[in-house]
């Protein structure tokens, strides 16, 4: 059917009135009566954040998340989208998406007085009913609230005339929801602007006698440690919000690894980039440790990106070996995860006492995620006909630029990756999921399984001047 198109006949089609948190809660209780996903793309917070969220917008909460970066404080906010109405009436023309019920602006009131049922209306979707701010230093009070356009003062109009407004992105997203991302950055004179909007609903641009109630939800995000020690947010500003929700790093290996896959970059289309699971569990289990590491600044925290990022540089060192080896598939050894090392300094803030210190931090909280992984999926294994092999003379280099082919060359199997060729590795490769006899995947199966008998201190490991490790007899 053609969706009203005039004041009449949206009355006669009996549209309902009401506020856009009414919305939220009536479209949240149709989601949760049904059994439907209220939001997607959100991993491990179905027990924790999620439900503190659902009763703040049952309760017509504004909201501010509290946590640290990369806990998708941005990605909830927006999330919340997916509660608004598919399209909603507005005015035609209407700057502040007046309801055709209760228009709230000058020009609207006016209109809708002149014209009444005839009224021309217009369908605003859902995406374009959110606006968001990243408060910046340099934030005014004209971008959020408004201020007198130049431009219509020229054209005539007087400056206490109504119309000589430009309105801001707070007014422009009426009927909507506005975030704010990083509150605490945002000047605290800009912060007293937000204190009507919070409470009274109104707007006040330059001193003009008007009143406009607007109709949105508010929603900030801010890091804990600005929020609650450095004083940053203005205390009126704070008892406004409705709830606050605090919001945390994956609990576990399982929604760590979940989210890498979810959010990690494809690789370019060609070769295909298989990262083993058992490498996905060190990626996850690394950012853990540095989570837990009182060398590592936790007020600045351990971003979700950070992991991702890890999976997505170890990926792409395989890549990079198996085009230049010229090998078919591309799947990442223990060795690609070192060559992620220098790459994550920058992205993590370390303890000022620890100046110089980084790489060994960094190194060693690597280690303990490689052993972490390896004894819960290698532990109480034999591995005596390998140790032998070693006792015997054998050495094995290792590089991120070394073929699969060739690194498996040095065990003396062959082209076609059988594990059998080594004894006791088809036990070890199949408990670390191994299951085809790929030369790429076993390699780097028997990488790992080197890399945590070094660790455990049954074989020596060395650097070379090449970048590279040579493992061998202790």
């Amino acid at each position: 059917m053609t969706p009203p198109a005039t004041l009449g006949e949206l009355r006669t089609a009996q549209y309902p009135d009401r506020t856009v948190k009414q919305e939220l809660q009536a479209n949240l209780l149709s989601r949760l009566r049904s059994g439907a996903e209220v939001f997607s793309g959100l991993v491990g917070y179905d027990d924790s954040v999620l439900p503190t969220v659902e009763r703040a917008i049952l309760a017509g909460h504004d909201i501010i998340l509290l946590g640290e970066r990369g806990q998708a404080k941005s990605r909830l906010i927006r999330g919340l989208t997916q509660l608004l109405d598919a399209s909603v009436p507005v005015v035609a023309g209407c700057e502040v998406n007046d309801h055709p019920y209760r228009p709230i602006c000058r020009r609207c009131r006016e209109l809708t007085s002149e014209l009444g049922d005839a009224t021309p209306i217009e369908w605003m979707d859902r995406h374009r009913r959110y606006s968001e701010k990243l408060a910046t230093p340099d934030t005014a009070v004209a971008d959020l609230i408004g201020d007198v356009d130049p431009i219509r003062v020229a054209e005539g109009r007087y400056l206490g005339d109504e119309l000589t407004i430009h309105y801001g992105l707070i007014p422009r997203t009426n009927r909507g929801i506005f975030a704010v991302n990083e509150l605490p950055d945002l000047p605290e004179r800009i912060q007293v602007s937000l204190l009507n909007i919070l409470e009274e609903r109104d707007v006040q641009v330059r001193g003009y006698n008007i009143r406009l109630p607007l109709d949105l939800m508010l929603v900030a995000s801010a890091n804990p440690e600005d929020y609650t020690h450095r004083g940053r947010i203005i205390t009126p500003l704070k008892d406004r919000f409705g709830s606050q929700v605090r919001t945390h790093y994956p609990s576990d290996m399982e929604d760590e690894i979940a989210i890498m896959e979810q959010e990690a970059a494809p690789p370019p289309q060609g070769i295909p980039v298989t990262v083993p699971r058992h490498l996905k569990e060190v990626v996850a289990a690394f950012a853990a440790q540095l989570r837990a590491s009182a060398q590592v600044n936790q007020r600045s925290g351990v971003s979700v990106r950070f992991s991702i990022g890890a999976l997505e540089a170890v990926g792409a060192s395989a890549l990079r070996r198996a085009v230049r080896a010229g090998e078919r598939e591309a799947v990442p050894r223990m060795v690609d995860l070192w060559s992620v090392l220098p790459a994550s300094i920058g992205r993590i803030e370390f303890d000022s006492l620890e100046e110089g210190r980084e790489p060994e931090i960094l190194a060693r909280a690597l280690k303990q995620a490689v052993a972490l992984v390896w004894r819960a999926r290698l532990g109480g294994e034999s591995f005596t006909s390998l140790l032998e092999r070693f006792e015997n003379g054998l050495t094995v280099d290792t590089s991120d630029s070394m073929s699969s082919a060739d690194f498996l060359a040095q065990f003396g199997v062959g082209a076609g990756g059988d594990p059998r060729a080594v004894p006791g590795l088809d036990r070890f490769t199949r408990r670390l999921g191994v299951t085809e006899e790929s030369p790429a995947a076993v390699a780097g199966a028997l990488e790992f399984t080197l890399e945590g008998l070094y660790l455990g201190k049954r074989l020596s490991k060395e650097s070379t001047a090449a970048g590279g490790f040579v493992f061998g007899d202790l």
